[in-house]
């Protein structure tokens, strides 16, 4: 197959990559409809009636481009945290956001720093605009914060990558943690934080607003995809100092976010009584599902998050058989961390109860047919 001989020799010395298979592609290659999609840590529960409406609504005007100063929903995000909408930045989700951060940061050759099985989206980004990654495993499960510093100092890295809560793991670090290892960085390197899963941790966990928000070097970024039930609208934004998000103006797609996704997060935002009910669901479902590994002798771990990693006891390979069987023999997607020793794992999203009442039906079904239990 041929293709344009003048790309840049970064790009023809990547490979092709998709950090995520998704279920439409699992369906596509497998011949088998996804009848309980629990594996994308997406929002089975859905947005509100009330963000369907103004989604409904919006339609109307989808000819339209969207205001590229995304002024409305910077100043609804104002209103929400407490703080000044210069200090807000929108994008196209926060994997939009990650990839605009690497381009404000990072030159070829860069180091940069995150955890060894972290969001693989971020180091797509990072491989994408040439940077060298430094990889710190994870200890008991939960990211090292003490290492991730580490390694910053010893690569006098300019970037480094830490999610609270964490994903693949579910796992979290108190908030007291999380400010003192932001304020031990050196000021040369941004800390992007990521906190797409803040809704759903206990309390405890983020940091307040004020306590991080006249520093440089921090970046913190959240998401409407998880527990507002967005995450087709494709609307993240991050929060920092006006100079250090004013940046993004630099570069960013002015015309990157539809009108009918905005109107879905200021509808989201307004709508707490629902935010509030869909936590309590979040937090049920984690419990069922922790529940029904437990029934077949599986080890859940805690979660902060809308998601369960389930220690299967063995290696990679039961875990990916685990996987495999659920979406082969019952259409039941689910999905594992990449890196071992976080691949002993599965992952399993939370969801409704009929999604709950095929997984408990299925699990012990591919137990059983793995020859392992």
């Amino acid at each position: 197959m041929s293709a344009f001989s003048r790309f840049t020799p970064l790009v023809s010395s990547l490979p092709s990559t998709i950090p995520f298979v998704g279920p439409e592609a699992i369906e596509r290659q497998r011949g088998r409809a996804v009848l309980a999609r629990i594996g994308a840590n997406e929002s089975g529960f859905g947005p509100a009636p009330s963000v369907l409406q103004a989604m409904t609504a919006a339609a109307t005007s989808v000819w339209k481009y969207n205001d590229p100063e995304n002024f409305e929903l910077k100043e609804a995000l104002s209103r929400h945290l407490g703080i000044s909408a210069s200090n807000i930045a929108i994008g196209e989700g926060i994997d939009g956001l990650l990839g605009q951060i690497v381009r404000l940061v990072i030159e070829p050759g860069m180091p940069v720093v995150t955890s060894l099985g972290g969001y693989p989206t971020f180091n797509f980004h990072v491989a994408g605009h040439g940077g060298r990654l430094v990889t710190v495993p994870y200890v008991d499960d939960r990211e090292d914060l003490d290492g991730l510093l580490e390694a910053v100092r010893r690569e006098n890295a300019p970037l480094v990558y830490f999610a609270n809560p964490d994903n693949p793991m579910g796992s979290w670090h108190d908030a007291d943690s999380v400010i003192a290892f932001a304020k031990a960085l050196p000021e040369d390197c941004l800390l992007i934080l990521d906190e797409a899963y803040g809704e759903t941790a206990p309390d405890g966990t983020i940091p307040a607003i004020e306590a991080l928000i006249d520093r440089p070097n921090i970046i913190r970024t959240r998401t409407f995809s998880k527990a507002y039930g967005l995450a087709g609208a494709r609307v993240g934004y991050a929060i920092g100092t006006p100079g250090t998000v004013q940046a993004f103006d630099k570069i960013r797609n002015h015309f990157g976010m539809n009108r009918i996704g905005t109107a879905a997060a200021l509808a989201a935002l307004a709508d707490r009584n629902y935010l509030k009910d869909v936590v309590v669901k979040i937090a049920a479902s984690r419990d069922r599902i922790a529940g029904i590994a437990r029934d077949n002798g599986l080890k859940p771990l805690p979660s902060a998050t809308n998601f369960v990693a389930i220690d299967c006891g063995e290696d990679a390979v039961f875990g990916r058989s685990i996987v495999d069987r659920l979406m082969a023999d019952h259409g039941i997607f689910v999905r594992m961390p990449g890196v071992a020793p976080l691949n002993r794992c599965i992952r399993i999203s939370t969801g409704p109860e009929a999604d709950m009442a095929l997984l408990e039906e299925a699990l012990p079904k591919v137990l059983k047919a793995t020859g392992r239990r």
